[in-house]
């Protein structure tokens, strides 16, 4: 599987956190920040937009680095995404996040 699909099947490249990090463009941490924020309900700064990748070394978001159930369920089992994961399909976990997004279900074959 590609390094930068996440272990719950998005796709790091498309991600503003990592588009924005790789770019070094300021302008989009701070609207990925605001952005965020609103979505949480939480203060996220614009210092906390870098990542180089989930499933890659380097830097990560403070979500993605520790608070992630879903990476930390991953890491645990020492699987390299859910797609490898036997309850992927009925995970409620991963499900917060393929609910939604057609994509990551493809990615992760489900």
């Amino acid at each position: 599987m590609k390094k930068l699909i996440a272990y719950c099947g998005l796709d790091c490249e498309k991600c503003d956190a990592y588009i924005a990090t790789q770019n070094n463009d300021q302008a989009l941490r701070e609207k990925t920040a605001k952005y965020w924020s609103e979505l949480n309900g939480v203060e996220i700064t614009p210092e906390m937009i870098n990542c180089d990748g989930c499933r890659m070394d380097g830097r990560k978001t403070p979500y993605c680095d520790c608070m992630c159930q879903i990476k930390i369920c991953a890491q645990s089992k020492k699987i390299e995404t859910c797609s490898s994961c036997p309850q992927v399909k009925n995970c409620k976990t991963v499900g917060m996040v393929t609910i939604n997004n057609d994509e990551a279900r493809k990615n992760l074959g489900i």
